[in-house]
């Protein structure tokens, strides 16, 4: 047994760093000392509702302080993280509790225009296993806008900013990260300490991070995805490095932020860099964005070549591209820092991580003979990162890992020199400003309105999302629902990113002998 918690990022860099900014948001600036502090209140909170090493603790909140706070305090006291995407509804945030039998659930207010409270313990009130709903408000002081809840905020202020770490094995689950797949429900990635911990670190290799030379980082990547938790917060946490954050990414106030706080760092998805191309006017201050930043990341769809050459030109920085997924902790490869890029490729397997590309048949786990430039497979996956499994799901664990190999469903190609390149997403996946969207969940949706008989739900190309969501549908004879009635009703019952903006009714839908609809023939 190695003993190792996650939570030992934070109180190694407090140790060494205590007065150093760990976050800034607005106005507000917490220094390492103030962020551990406030987590070790979190872990005593916890500890003294009951809760145990290894239980399961939700945490839906947008990209603000509270997020690092409670997500290390929930590590501390031995518990795993089960990070929520903040714009589910209410049916969702209870399938998830109930799902990973979480007992707590600190979930962030919201505001008028996204309620994550009222949705969050709409959610919590329809579970029966979840013992414990804090409320985080904007005020730590004030009371909850939903009568007869708890804050955290006043919770934990009678809580001691002292506490000794529960020490967990590092093979322990430290975070549990929702992925759907491409069908069914979503399922829980369960990953371990070192998952996270050793994934967080390989930004050393990744980036050239040091704590000698701490970076600043934007973080409008949302850290309830793995992509923001792991490069951007757990990554600033290891090497002493700055998170300012933005709740959500708009191309200018993210701008102004990267000027004000001299941003060193910028991580996001390709439609962030097309949006801050698009913010740059005559006056803004490009020499100085230009000779801050050091490092530009990117994932979570393919960067389409103008901005990648744009950026390159406007901002002297190339912007490095990487790979990976919620069961890969996330990152899988990266294109080498200090290396010349390839455009469109993917970069190569990070260290202590192996790459191939093996047969796309289901169940066929034979490697492709052909490792030509042209050859093209499914990309596996080997190492330090891969996930421990699905939560209480061994036969979908079982089909996605064999010997140590996670299989990603995509397509790649690779090399001469064993860079990667992706050919294509899993058959059915929607990417969607670098949202991951499963058709077959949003088609169940769609087909428990009263009015629709058959669902067919495929991307689309979007100029500024990638791919845009829409739904064929066949509806029930006499219907008068209109499609853009449909549109309105998705809109309540799924998270924004999920629900389809496109509606199109049909009288049949093309499909193969065995009645499986040809998804491709749809546009």
């Amino acid at each position: 047994m190695t003993s190792f918690n996650l939570a030992s990022l934070l109180e190694g860099t407090t140790e060494q760093h205590a007065d150093r900014d760990a976050i800034i948001f607005g106005d507000t600036r917490l220094t390492y000392a103030q962020v551990n502090g406030a987590a070790n209140q979190i872990a005593n909170l916890l500890v003294s509702r009951g809760i145990q090493p290894g239980d399961k603790v939700a945490l839906s909140c947008p990209n603000l302080p509270y997020f690092s706070l409670v997500y290390y305090g929930i590590l501390k006291a031995g518990a795993s993280v089960v990070p929520l995407n903040v714009l589910l509804k209410g049916r969702e945030v209870a399938y998830h509790l109930a799902d990973s039998d979480a007992k707590a659930f600190f979930c962030f207010q919201g505001t008028p225009e996204l309620p994550i409270g009222a949705e969050g313990h709409a959610g919590f009130s329809e579970t029966d296993a979840c013992e414990h709903f804090f409320m985080i408000t904007a005020d730590p002081a004030a009371e909850s806008p939903i009568e007869g809840t708890e804050t955290m905020g006043r919770a934990m202020a009678q809580q001691p900013p002292t506490f000794e770490t529960v020490q967990t094995d590092e093979d322990d689950t430290a975070v549990i990260l929702y992925t759907s797949g491409t069908t069914g429900q979503p399922k829980g990635a369960e990953l371990r300490h070192r998952n996270m911990r050793d994934n967080a670190l390989a930004g050393a290799d990744l980036f050239g991070a040091s704590a000698e030379r701490p970076d600043t980082y934007l973080c409008v990547l949302p850290l309830f995805h793995s992509f923001g938790q792991t490069v951007i917060q757990n990554g600033a946490f290891a090497f002493a490095g700055t998170v300012v954050m933005l709740p959500r990414f708009e191309a200018q106030p993210a701008l102004d932020l990267m000027l004000r706080e001299e941003v060193t760092f910028f991580a996001g998805v390709p439609t962030m860099y097309w949006g801050l191309l698009g913010a740059l006017t005559p006056e803004t201050d490009v020499s100085a964005l230009a000779a801050n930043l050091r490092v530009a990341a990117a994932g979570g769809s393919a960067l389409p070549v103008e901005v990648h050459k744009d950026f390159q030109k406007k901002f002297g920085v190339t912007i490095l591209e990487g790979y990976g997924l919620s069961e890969t902790s996330p990152v899988a490869s990266f294109s080498p820092y200090g290396e010349e890029p390839r455009v469109g490729s993917i970069g190569t397997p990070i260290p202590g991580v192996e790459m191939k590309l093996i047969s796309p048949e289901p169940g066929d786990w034979s490697d492709i003979e052909d490792t030509g430039p042209d050859a093209v497979g499914e990309i596996a996956i080997k190492g330090h990162n891969i996930m421990k499994g699905y939560y209480g799901r061994p036969d979908a664990t079982d089909e996605s890992i064999r010997d140590g190999w996670f299989r990603s469903g995509d397509l790649g190609r690779k090399d001469e020199d064993g860079w990667y390149y992706i050919v294509d997403r899993s058959k059915d996946m929607i990417i969607r400003g670098g949202y991951n969207v499963y058709p077959r969940e949003v088609e169940e949706v769609l087909m428990s309105h009263p009015d629709v008989s058959l669902a067919a739900v495929i991307g689309v190309p979007h100029d500024s999302h990638g791919e845009e969501i829409k739904a064929v549908l066949i509806m029930n004879e006499g219907s008068t629902t209109t499609e853009d009635e449909i549109v309105a009703w998705a809109k309540e019952q799924m998270a924004g990113y999920k629900y389809p903006r496109i509606v199109q009714f049909s009288k049949d839908l093309p499909m193969t002998a065995t009645g499986k609809i040809l998804k491709r023939e749809l546009s």
